[in-house]
């Protein structure tokens, strides 16, 4: 068992959310009071755009802080979700006023010296945090893969994995749920779909590019679920990726084909990920009855359906895994690394 992170304090501890008024950070202040944690204090913060205006928290109104004058001494933890920019300039300057920052943006995860956790999987990856106090949160995307990776890679270590997403909208903000809710509605009236966030119509479409593309073809996006994974998984495994985005508000999807590098079946894999921690499998064929983001969107746990022997290539499985790229892909994961803090 690893030592505390922050001593107990009776009274709670004081919580900053950084990006309060944006989406993953009002699902961060939701979280933090359906999961009791204990906290004397929350401030909310944000840009000078949004500074004086309110938010909710536990029923209460809490006036928004300007990011760029706060002060963070006396913070205990600070969630951040407020762009890699906005973590590269303040993230420090919160750490070194001797405060653990849990950043969402993908501007550490990669830095050799800064853990890149997801509590399910490398929860002891926090060590590295008790030196320099930031602790990245991966890529909504590689989250839910790798929580459905680990308890098989423990039992049979994987050789490779193959994975295609089908990403909801939710994962590219605010603007985009907008734009995919405006465009459904011209179509469906006859008139044209205006295109501003997305590289194409993204209404009754699909668009094989998430994030700029990269000179050897693979998008931003696949190339960080490739790269995280292994940081995560602390193994050398092969990763590919395609990832795309689909006309759903929230919810990932994913079709992941593993192969493994000895004995693996679907019913032992099964009875594994039934018995692993924030998982859930919905996987019944006789009643036509799996995972879809639908049904995800709002829930915690990552749900695993569709698990079968793939009879092209020896010791290989494909998998379905579903869940809320705004929750446990964002805020709930960050919120489950606070947990561990001051444990």
């Amino acid at each position: 068992m690893m030592e505390r992170f922050l001593p107990e304090k009776e009274e709670g501890y004081v919580v900053a959310v950084v990006g309060a008024t944006g989406a993953v950070g009002q699902v961060m202040l939701e979280i933090l009071a359906e999961r009791k944690f204990p906290i004397a204090k929350v401030i909310p913060v944000a840009s000078s755009r949004s500074a004086g205006s309110t938010v909710s928290f536990n029923g209460k109104d809490v006036v928004v802080q300007d990011l760029a004058t706060f002060e963070p001494e006396g913070v205990d933890i600070a969630l951040f979700s407020a762009g890699g920019g906005t973590s590269k300039e303040h993230a420090p300057r919160f750490a070194e006023a001797g405060c653990y920052v849990v950043d969402n943006s993908s501007a550490w995860r990669m830095d050799e010296e800064i853990a890149l956790v997801v509590p399910e999987v490398n929860p002891e990856a926090l060590e590295m945090a008790r030196y320099n106090r930031i602790i990245a949160n991966p890529n909504c995307s590689t989250i839910q893969m790798v929580v459905a990776l680990k308890p098989l890679h423990d039992a049979v270590p994987i050789e490779r994995v193959n994975v295609s997403t089908y990403q909801a909208v939710s994962g590219a903000g605010g603007v985009a749920i907008e734009e995919l809710a405006k465009q459904t509605g011209a179509l469906l009236n006859g008139q044209s779909a205006e295109v501003e966030v997305f590289p194409a119509r993204i209404a009754f479409n699909v668009i094989p590019q998430i994030d700029v593309f990269m000179e050897d073809g693979y998008t931003k996006e696949e190339r960080k679920m490739m790269d995280e994974t292994v940081k995560i998984m602390g193994a050398d495994i092969a990763v590919t990726a395609t990832a795309v985005r689909v006309p759903v508000f929230y919810g990932h999807s994913e079709a992941v084909n593993i192969t493994f590098g000895g004995d693996m079946d679907a019913d032992r894999a099964r009875d594994l990920l039934a018995d692993a921690d924030g998982i859930c499998v919905v996987d019944d064929p006789a009643t036509e009855d799996y995972a879809m983001p639908s049904e995800a969107a709002g829930s915690d746990p990552v749900w695993i359906s569709r698990i079968r022997n793939d009879n092209s290539s020896r010791n290989s499985l494909h998998l379905w895994v579903v869940a809320d790229n705004v929750r446990k892909g964002a805020a709930l994961n960050a919120v489950q690394i606070a947990e561990i803090l001051i444990r």
